[in-house]
């Protein structure tokens, strides 16, 4: 017995040593609370299907707490009002400012939160260094500093969430924006019989078209997956040579024309059956559809070379094989099990969750809006398939509260904003897009998302129990898209830009390839340039590669002349006031507020940028009417009529509540002390 006790004591030294070495914490509560979010959930919607009785569970939470109205960020877009969730502090110290950023030097637009890193290749072969995604945003998450005091987070999808950080103690799953393999947020593929020659190719919203040439009862085509890193090597190094030769030049269209890796795919249409069908052969593996039949997850790999391949996975839904063949295959997906980058945190967190739950789709934007507003889906099919969305998200959090092992679960669900973007039309009489026989079948589509919010709420509540704390939040809220209105093109009617021709029409698949952007701009005699959801950028000289403007009282007073200009704008047809507010760079207050937009339009309900304003373009017209079911929005329209949602199990402090709120409230619930840079203040 004598000789035990230092052994003993010497093991439980070593062990704690090991402990300390895997960077285990300890544990500073047992308190629990749970955040969950619906993007986009509508104040002004959920008080009338409250107040009609249509959502039992969150009128018991309004009871208890009450429902109120969560200011957003003046730029009122998913991506930066997230990363004020997230934070607690405003764009101007986390610099996310809307889903689009611009390099002033050279004007071309850039995604605003992340950041790629190229994968490296010795002798154009062998891979030395991994791709990698870093973050823009600055400011610390509430659940990165919370685990830095021993709190124990699980964060679910969270928009803003990707690249994955480490959570200390805890573990994230990326949520927003995730892309595809191919580097985008969704790219879908649709093969037909009936698509003409002049419709293939690209869409604006990134789809890719394939008419299927049969001969007989079988076509061959190829699946494209993502860009060939090596290939992607070669083109930069090929565009950085000073004085290309003329082989140069030819290479590189050679390698911009050849740099996507493809995979051969074999449709067989059954036509000679009774009830006809297709055989879809890819990868070694066949898959049998009936006309509106899914295919399980098809696992997918694409071969670089013999040492680097890019997992993926699709769904594929054959829509007809009657007259015409159409086969709508979704976006290829990571595979949770082998993702081409790190998803999650711990990086093995994604595949364990692959192991518990089967496969769940893993991109960011995991809904098909974009095939819906092409016209290659059905609004039977998309609801279907959106259903399941919100179940993969729901599935994931459902599983990880279950575990027990947090302190703290925020987890969110975008299904609620996507079904908005694309239905909107349907309960919006005014809507040029409105149907009414569509309406009849599809018009109750967004209440139904959110009664289905409702009940996974009820589940949630039921296994963390009444005394758990609980707060329900949503970003921004929505808006009727009836009137499309081009920025740029005022800008130039109005004297402010000068374009040297008319610009070509951009598609989203533009951004993700690099431009060519604004090369018909005369920057030498314009003086202002919008992008993005309702920015506006002075040409400021020394700040904008080309500016015109100087700085100080001509660039203030060229701000407040556009400003109060805008805010006079008539629809033509109508006489409707289209803007509501323009904001100032002055809104914002911190140390990255000088890359802020030198004005925020803030539309009026009914109007919003047009699509080709946000990438720069400026198309004849100024107002026209939104003809596509892409038809409700939030990003554009004025902040202060565009407030998210807040709910609670428990009474919330008597005032206005904001996003940036939220992450001081829970550092204080569990006895952490805010930063002092924080914006917020507890509403506990």
């Amino acid at each position: 017995m004598l000789r035990a006790r230092p052994l003993v004591v010497t093991l439980g030294v070593l062990l704690a040593l090991v402990a300390a070495c895997r960077g285990s914490r300890p544990q500073l509560t047992d308190k629990r609370l749970v955040v969950l979010g619906f993007d986009g959930m509508d104040p002004d919607l959920l008080e009338r299907w409250i107040a009609d009785g249509r959502m039992p569970t969150f009128a018991a939470l309004a009871a208890k707490g009450g429902l109120h109205r969560l200011e957003t960020t003046p730029a009122p877009e998913t991506v930066p009002a997230w990363a004020s969730f997230a934070t607690g502090v405003s764009p101007a110290k986390h610099r996310i400012f809307g889903v689009l950023d611009r390099d002033p030097a050279t004007y071309q637009p850039v995604f605003s939160l992340v950041r790629t890193v190229p994968a490296r290749f010795l002798l154009d072969y062998f891979p030395v260094a991994r791709a990698r995604a870093l973050s823009r945003r600055g400011g610390a998450s509430f659940w990165l500093t919370a685990g830095q005091a021993g709190v124990r987070s699980s964060v679910l999808t969270v928009p803003g969430t990707y690249p994955p950080e480490e959570v200390p103690g805890g573990e994230l799953l990326s949520g927003l924006p995730l892309p595809d393999v191919g580097g985008t947020l969704g790219t879908y593929q649709y093969y037909a019989t009936d698509l003409s020659p002049y419709e293939e190719g690209r869409t604006v919203f990134g789809g890719i078209l394939r008419r299927l040439a049969m001969e007989g009862d079988t076509a061959r085509t190829e699946l494209e997956g993502p860009p060939d890193p090596i290939a992607a090597q070669q083109i930069r190094a090929l565009e950085a040579k000073s004085s290309p030769t003329d082989a140069d030049r030819a290479r590189l269209a050679e390698l911009r024309a050849a740099g996507i890796l493809r995979l051969p795919m074999i449709v067989r249409w059954n036509r000679s059956t009774p009830e006809r069908s297709a055989t879809i052969e890819i990868q070694g593996q066949s898959y049998l559809l009936r006309p509106g039949q899914w295919t399980r997850w098809v696992p997918l790999t694409f071969r670089v070379n013999l040492l680097t391949r890019v997992r993926g996975m699709v769904q594929m839904y054959l829509g007809a094989a009657g007259d015409h063949l159409q086969l709508y295959v979704s976006p290829i997906n990571w595979a949770p099990a082998h993702p081409p980058l790190p998803m999650s945190h711990p990086a093995s967190f994604s595949a364990d969750l692959d192991e518990r739950l089967g496969r769940y789709r893993t991109l960011g934007w995991g809904e098909a809006t974009w095939a819906l507003t092409d016209g290659r889906m059905d609004e039977k099919t998309f609801v279907d398939d959106l259903y399941r969305a919100f179940d993969d998200r729901a599935n994931v959090i459902l599983n990880r509260l279950g575990r027990r092992d947090w302190n703290l679960l925020v987890g969110v669900i975008d299904s609620t904003d996507r079904v908005q973007h694309v239905m909107w039309r349907l309960v919006d009489p005014a809507h040029p897009m409105y149907d009414p026989a569509l309406a009849v079948t599809f018009g109750p589509a967004i209440e139904r998302v959110y009664r289905r919010a409702d009940q996974f709420v009820a589940q949630v509540v039921e296994m963390i129990g009444a005394d758990t704390p609980l707060l329900i939040v949503s970003g921004h809220g929505f808006h009727s898209w009836r009137r499309s209105v081009n920025l740029n093109t005022w800008l130039v009617r109005e004297g402010y830009m000068t374009l040297a021709a008319e610009p070509a029409e951009r598609a989203l698949a533009d951004l993700y390839a690099g431009g060519p952007f604004w090369e018909h701009v005369d920057w030498d005699r314009t003086r202002a340039y919008a992008m993005g959801f309702g920015q506006i950028y002075l040409n400021l000289r020394g700040r904008e590669g080309r500016g015109v403007v100087e700085p100080g009282a001509e660039a203030e007073a060229l701000a407040t002349e556009l400003a109060a200009r805008l805010r006079a704008l008539v629809d033509p047809d109508t006489g409707a006031m289209m803007v509501r507010a323009v904001y100032a760079r002055d809104v914002y207050a911190g140390e990255f507020a000088d890359d802020a937009a030198d004005l925020q339009v803030g539309f009026a309900d009914g109007y919003r940028v047009s699509w080709q304003t946000t990438v720069g373009g400026a198309p004849p017209g100024v107002v026209f009417d939104n003809m596509r079911k892409w038809s409700g929005d939030h990003g554009g329209f004025d902040f202060a009529d565009t407030e998210g949602v807040l709910l609670s199990n428990r009474p919330l402090a008597g005032r206005p509540a904001r996003l940036v709120d939220i992450a001081p409230t829970v550092l204080e619930f569990f006895g952490v002390t805010p930063p002092a840079a924080l914006d917020g203040r507890s509403i506990f």
